[in-house]
């Protein structure tokens, strides 16, 4: 049976999604198979959102039609009948899980006072314990962020609370653990203490015992303006809008306010405000074209889009001009008058979808904060599993950088997937960032994709300052080479000089770079500043390859294209060091096409070479070569082949004899097998810099930025 929990809310639009999602994400840490099911469902003809962000989280695997029990329609034709039917579908979710994160209805059926009752019943007949949203304020669309609500204090939500535990006790529901969401980000610890009295009160109430009520936990999540306000696309859909013109990417950028620009053009520009959208008559081309220039300019604040309003087409000159200027910003139409138009932008409501990174990243940052995630999967008896996941190793990834965080500079500034890896890692608090580039491109765009890097700190590779600094510092370095420092100071402005010898003089912790360059433009510079470790000769790579259930270390497979049996002996022993590093026990394969004492030929014997010189130079290591890979990976076909090694058939560090074997092998086991494959990691290098496929995607870097962050973490301890 799985290990289940039941989220349900006293009241709707509590921001039940964003607790939803933090539940999930901590759960699919400790757990491989996770599932998700919504037992009552807003409508059968349009997808519920919220059950489809949960399904698109990297742990579940299951389809959207399983996972939906019954609709409010069902419910209100027979309740009991809806019920068993819940039950039933819900079963076949749990039966294919380990956990379940299952979401109660979201009382958009105004004629049900009673629905958190059922709900309770609901929870009751799953064997569900409850996890109880409650909503720190109400609630009115964007309206909310123009001061129409006020935050609810700590005695209404503790009234709010015994209210909603009457209902759950009344249901037969077992209480799990109370949120407080969207509460007053000055009054948490009281919001926390006035429901804490609420909850023992009632559990006591109920002839528990004191110890049953010491593991109901209360936790309260802040209010926070992104995670309400709606989303362009939102507004586009309520105004029954088109995008006329502008960047679709960038219809995900929240709304922060709304602007009726039905004045002249020298009385709007005052009024425009960062976030805003700007309704228009279209017939005001004037009022039109000076925002778009307001926009772009620099000098004012930058917009979340424009609404034409009326049924007026743009002119052709006009809509030619538009185009010449090149303008991203999204331009929507619609048919509904100015004051239609404005009302239905202000009743719009924000959406959480992992289609708005911001609002997803904060969403995961504001849990993981302030939820006790340990406790919360201990109470839900999840123990750690022996089994490693690609999802399980990122997140262990993620969280080792983010207990002693360090300094990243990511000298590729300019890049889409840069900024919002960026954005990430700030969020949830994995590294402290540097970005190289022009300032303001770099946070203009970044506004534009509706992301937030106002915490990394933005430098210009020009800087004269930096620029003279570091021009003498790699003269001195290149002293030998004949360098100059009217070179030094033409090269150093290069974004891979400039980061590598910040990270050399101690102003950054680490870099990753190559989302744009190639390998070779990323790691020379390092060659030359950054240097090897003592003892070691090569600067080689290995990938952390996460299969479904465990992770592998291959290596060299992007860096060394035919390793003398000396340099691959130095990059077995490097590997089984950062092996080390991220909790893989090594156990190295030095790898060839032939077993143990079974074939001859110079590649093998280079293998056989180089293990002795690893067992020379390591004694304290487990190695074996050469080694095929069947008989390396396999347990069965190393008792036939190997069956007294102690590391064949459970070898954790494959060393492949040259960067043709390994390259081919490490992506014909990330397509054919599925695996993720992080990296590659430089290793042999005195500080971190690690290297990115130039088709790296935002997961792919916010796992470099995390593995760059503990390499600098272990330089520091060493």
């Amino acid at each position: 049976m799985a290990q289940s929990i039941f989220i349900t809310s006293a009241e709707g639009h509590s921001g039940k999604s964003t607790v939803a999602l933090g539940v999930l994400d901590a759960i699919s840490h400790a757990t491989p198979r996770v599932g998700v099911f919504r037992s009552i469902a807003r409508s059968t003809t349009e997808r519920d959102y919220v059950l489809q962000m949960l399904l698109d989280h990297d742990g579940v695997n299951l389809s959207y039609d399983e996972c939906v029990g019954v609709t409010y329609d069902d419910v209100r034709a027979d309740p009991e009948a809806a019920l068993g039917v819940i039950v039933e579908r819900y079963k076949a979710v749990e039966a294919q899980c380990d956990a379940v994160v299952i979401l109660g209805s979201d009382f958009t059926d105004v004629g049900s006072p009673a629905e958190l009752g059922y709900n309770a019943r609901v929870a009751a007949n799953l064997g569900a314990p409850v996890l109880l949203v409650l909503g720190g304020r109400s609630q009115q669309g964007l309206g909310e962020q123009l001061g129409k609500t006020t935050a609810r204090t700590p005695e209404q939500m503790g009234q709010i609370a015994a209210l909603a535990l009457t209902e759950l006790a009344h249901g037969r529901a077992q209480l799990f653990a109370v949120v407080a969401n969207r509460t007053d980000p000055a009054a948490l610890p009281e919001t926390v203490a006035a429901i804490s009295h609420v909850v023992d009160a009632s559990v006591e109430g109920r002839g528990a015992a004191r110890a049953d009520r010491s593991r109901v936990p209360v936790w309260a999540l802040p209010e926070d303006r992104f995670l309400v306000a709606p989303s362009m696309r939102g507004v586009m859909a309520s105004v029954d809008g088109t995008l006329l013109k502008g960047d679709a990417e960038l219809l995900s950028r929240e709304v922060l306010d709304v602007v009726v620009a039905g004045m002249s053009m020298v009385n709007v520009l005052p009024r425009l405000e960062d976030s805003a959208v700007i309704v228009v008559a279209a017939d005001r081309t004037d009022v039109l074209l000076a925002t778009l220039l307001a926009h772009a300019s620099g000098t004012f604040p930058s917009l979340a889009g424009l609404v034409l309003n009326g049924p007026f087409e743009l002119p052709e000159a006009i809509d030619r001009l538009i185009d010449g200027l090149g303008a991203s910003l999204p331009i929507i139409t619609t048919e509904h008058g100015t004051y239609e138009t404005a009302l239905r932008i202000m009743r719009t409501r924000g959406r959480l979808a992992a289609d708005s990174q911001r609002r997803y990243d904060t969403a995961l940052a504001i849990f993981e904060q302030h939820v006790d995630v340990d406790e919360l999967t201990r109470a839900l008896g999840l123990a750690r599993s022996s089994v490693v996941t690609p999802l399980m190793f990122g997140y262990q990834l993620l969280a080792r950088a983010r207990a002693d965080r360090r300094r990243i500079v990511l000298p590729e500034g300019d890049d889409d997937r840069v900024l919002r890896a960026a954005a990430t890692v700030l969020a949830r608090g994995i590294a402290d960032i540097t970005l190289l580039g022009d300032e303001a491109g770099i946070r203009g765009r970044a506004v534009e994709l509706g992301i937030d890097v106002a915490a990394a700190q933005v430098l210009s590779p020009f800087d004269a300052g930096y620029v003279d600094r570091f021009a003498r510092e790699y003269e001195r370095l290149r002293a030998h080479k004949g360098m100059t420092y009217a070179r030094a100071a033409d090269t150093v402005t290069d974004v891979s000089y400039f980061g590598t010898l910040m990270v050399h003089l101690g102003l950054a912790d680490g870099m990753v770079s190559g989302a744009r360059h190639t390998t070779a433009h990323t790691i020379r510079p390092a060659f030359e500043i950054i240097k090897t470790k003592p003892g070691v000769s090569v600067v080689s790579s290995v990938f952390l390859m996460a299969l479904a259930d465990r992770v592998l270390v291959y290596g060299d497979c992007a860096v060394v294209p035919d390793p003398t049996a000396d340099q691959l002996a130095d990059i077995a022993v490097s590997s089984a060091a950062t092996a080390a590093g991220f909790g893989i026990e090594p156990r190295i394969a030095m790898l060839s096409y032939s077993t143990g004492e079974s074939g001859f030929g110079a590649d093998v014997e280079k293998v056989r070479t180089a293990t002795a010189l690893v067992r020379e130079r390591a004694p304290q290591l487990l190695v074996e070569g050469p080694i095929q890979y069947d008989a390396a990976a396999d347990a069965a076909v190393a008792r036939t082949k190997m069956p007294d090694s102690q590391v064949a058939g459970r070898a954790t560090v494959f060393i492949f004899p040259d960067l043709n074997t390994g390259n081919n092998t490490y992506k014909a086991v990330q397509r054919s097998a599925g695996a993720v494959a992080v990296g590659p990691v430089l290793q042999g290098l005195n500080k971190p810099i690690n290297d990115l496929s130039r088709g790296a995607l935002v997961d792919d870097i916010v796992n470099t930025i995390a593995i760059t962050a503990i390499q600098a973490q272990a330089e520091a301890s060493a």
